[in-house]
This record gives structure tokens, sequence and C-alpha cells, in this order.
């Protein structure tokens, strides 16, 4: 036996313990009116915090029941779909206008725009040897895993990590916003080649590039991409910016930073949160059920389609969970 290693039999028997005496009934729940994460019984949303950064609105309650309604995304009072529009009829990517506004809490000018863009292109560079000792030499199978892991090690390159004057945590936001896609894509080129046996390519990062084009540039083996491709994927990056001020991430995040502990700890936290099946990654589960899909509908037949989906909610097909992931 290999040290470090466990028998499956042995936690076998530690679970049959453990399971004796940690048990809860989901009745209790109800009775002492006792949330469950942050969901009400009826499956609404917990009031968590007030904000006045973003607000998703979704569904409306009609005597005690959810109704669906045309979807809504506000940033700091402005639609998204505006937002959006504004950037395409500019000709400008507005991924970096979405970030300064949820950050400043009003749209930058131009001579603001330029400048902000100016410094999240110098902040983009990882440190020295970061890739190296924090991301190649202990890979990971999920990307999500490694972005929370390389957030937190930025803690280690930062001399005024523990300040927590204006100034100090402003530049934090900066550097984490600018080296999110750069973590990212060297985690994902780290994982395709230690896990997938693909060949990987570790790119600089270009000076002026926009948040979308570096993504792209940086991921791909020529470093080219279409236009398309980069509004696109600005497009998408624009609207995940944020999602409300109480969902699970940034109750985790808040939750951490209400200790007083360091803004690298927090925004870790935050994303280990995201990357679960029922937030942030519930992106992958989608192409899963996709594949569940594909794999069991004929796409010609409309009554094909709607038997599975009922197995789907019955937890009979998928995952078995009784969930439709969007």
């Amino acid at each position: 036996m290999s040290r470090g290693f466990v028998k499956k039999e042995s936690i076998s028997t530690l679970c049959e313990e453990f399971r004796k005496y940690n048990y809860i009934d989901p009745s209790l729940n109800e009775r002492y009116n006792v949330k469950r994460g942050l969901r009400n019984a009826d499956g609404t949303g917990v009031l968590a915090g007030l904000t006045q950064i973003c607000n998703v609105h979704g569904y409306v309650l009609n005597e005690g029941e959810k109704q669906p309604v045309q979807g809504e995304l506000t940033y700091r009072g402005y639609n998204i779909k505006d937002l959006i529009q504004g950037a395409r009829d500019g000709g400008r990517y507005g991924y970096e206008e979405v970030s300064y506004l949820l950050l400043f809490g009003s749209l930058p000018d131009q001579s603001q725009l330029e400048f902000y863009q100016m410094i999240l292109s110098q902040a983009r560079s990882l440190p020295q040897e970061f890739i190296q000792d924090m991301i190649l030499k202990a890979p990971s199978k999920d990307i999500m895993n490694k972005l929370g892991r390389s957030v937190l090690a930025l803690y280690s390159y930062d001399e005024f990590a523990e300040e927590s004057s204006l100034e100090s945590e402003l530049r934090k936001a900066v550097y984490i916003i600018a080296r999110m896609p750069t973590m990212m894509v060297n985690a994902y080129q780290a994982k395709i080649g230690h896990y997938d046996n693909k060949s990987t390519y570790f790119h600089p990062v270009r000076p002026g590039e926009s948040m979308a084009q570096s993504i792209l540039s940086t991921l791909r083996i020529d470093r080219e991409y279409t236009e398309e491709e980069a509004r696109l994927l600005d497009t998408c990056l624009m609207l995940h910016a944020e999602h409300g001020g109480g969902n699970n991430s940034t109750f985790v995040c808040r939750a951490l930073s209400s200790s007083g502990t360091d803004t690298y700890s927090a925004i870790s936290g935050a994303v280990g949160s995201l990357k679960g099946p029922l937030h942030g990654g519930a992106n992958a589960k989608v192409m899963e059920m996709f594949r569940y899909i594909k794999e069991n509908v004929d796409p010609h037949d409309d009554g094909s389609i709607k038997d599975y989906l009922n197995k789907l909610l019955d937890g009979q097909a998928g995952d078995r969970s009784g969930k439709i992931y969007a």
C-alpha cells in the first residue's frame, strides 16, 4: 500500500458510523422555520442583504405562486440590454465599461474608460514564476478549483495584502479583475496537458487588448480569433459580470469579509461557491444535460422531447437530480 492511501472499505466503515448520528429530518426545517441554504420552502430566494449594484428580475408572486416574466438584469440602474447595445453602437468592447460601472457606480466617459482600460491591461500579467509554482505544479481537473486556489495564492505576492485602506482594496480589486482570465486560461492549459494528454501553449498577454481579446489570444494555439468571436465573448462577460447581491457566491464573499479576513480569502471562497452545480457550475451541468438529451431523444419528435423532460423532472433520467439546468 502506498503512503497516504486509505482503503475504500475503511472510509465506508467511517461513513456507516457517521450516518448513525448525523441525520436531520427535513420536516424539522418546516417545523422550526429554518431555511435550507439560501432558499425558502417554495423555492424563492431568501433576502440576505441590500444592494444598489445589481438586480435580477425573473418572476412575480401571484397569490403565493411564482409566475415567470420577461427577465431583466440591471447594473446600477442600467438595463443590461442598453449597456450591450451602447457598446455595440459605439464600436467598443463593453466588459471594461460594465466593470467600471459596477465598481464605481457611474458609467465612465471616454477618458475615464481609456484610463481604466490601460490599468487593467497593465495588471493582466501574473507575477514572475506564478504560473510555474501555483498552476503547473498542481494542475486541477476542474478549472474553477484552480481559479479559487490561484486567487488565494495572489495574497503571497501582495505586500499590501493585509491593508484595508480604500487605496489598497481598490488595488486588489483591479488586480483580481485583470488577472482572472489569465489564471483561467493557464489553468485550462495545465489541465489539458496533464489530464487530457493534449499539447499546451502558454502565451504572454498582449498589451492593449480587451478582456475578451486577451482570453482568445492566449487560449488559441495560433492566437487568432475573429472580431465576431471576440464581440460574442465580450457580451457573455458583460452578462456574467454580476447577477444580484443575494446570490450564493456574493453571500459567501460578504460572510467572509464580515470577519475581517483579507480580500483574497473572501474572493477565493466566493469562487468556491460559484463552482457548485446549483450556482455557476450549472453551466457544466447544462452541457451534461444536453448530452443526455441528445443520446435519448428523437429531435424530430416533440413527444419524445416532452417525455424525456418529464423524466428529468421526476428524477428518472439524466443525473437523477430532478432538475432541468439552465
